[in-house]
């Protein structure tokens, strides 16, 4: 028989701090320190001593300018490749892509969505929609074509820029 292995039979309960000399832990200060708010009660876990309101105020950034208090503009993309799910010549707007689970059902007009390039793109299809250079290219390699002509000539009179402008650098 191995004394080691025989179980314990004096198991110690826990010590009752705060409760009397004879639990332990008690008498004058009970692990608490002397003076002060922490001696006294609890404190709640994001007390900062302060209102939150003005403490909340100076953690954030001093934002400098004229549109600070403006809502961000935000805009949505979405990669040409996703765009596979659509069957030939099928029109891709806003409302087609909610329909196919590309956007939230809840997404906002006031939002702007735009085309991307990364991906490969094999069913030719009509995009109402802002596309990136890249895009546009591989739309139009694929058969498609872009509904709006005042985007694809916006996009076309940028790529002639890039391009003048590396033929120059």
């Amino acid at each position: 028989m191995n004394l080691s292995s025989l179980p314990r039979l004096n198991e110690k309960s826990k010590k009752r701090i705060g409760r009397g000399y004879g639990s332990g832990r008690g008498g004058h200060t009970s692990t608490r320190g002397s003076k002060g708010q922490k001696a006294r009660g609890d404190i709640g876990l994001f007390f900062e001593g302060t209102k939150l309101k003005k403490s909340w105020l100076k953690r954030l950034p001093l934002l400098r300018g004229k549109g600070k208090l403006k809502p961000a503009k935000v805009s949505f993309g979405i990669n040409i490749g996703r765009l596979n799910l659509f069957k030939e010549n099928e029109v891709v707007d806003i409302e087609s892509l909610k329909a196919k689970g590309l956007l939230p059902k809840s997404f906002s007009k006031n939002v702007g969505v735009k085309i991307l390039g990364e991906g490969e793109l094999k069913v030719p299809l009509t995009i109402a929609l802002p596309c990136s250079a890249g895009a546009l290219k591989k739309i139009e390699k694929a058969g498609g074509k872009i509904l709006k002509e005042e985007l694809k000539k916006e996009l076309k009179t940028k790529t002639q820029k890039k391009e003048t402008l590396k033929k120059k650098g």
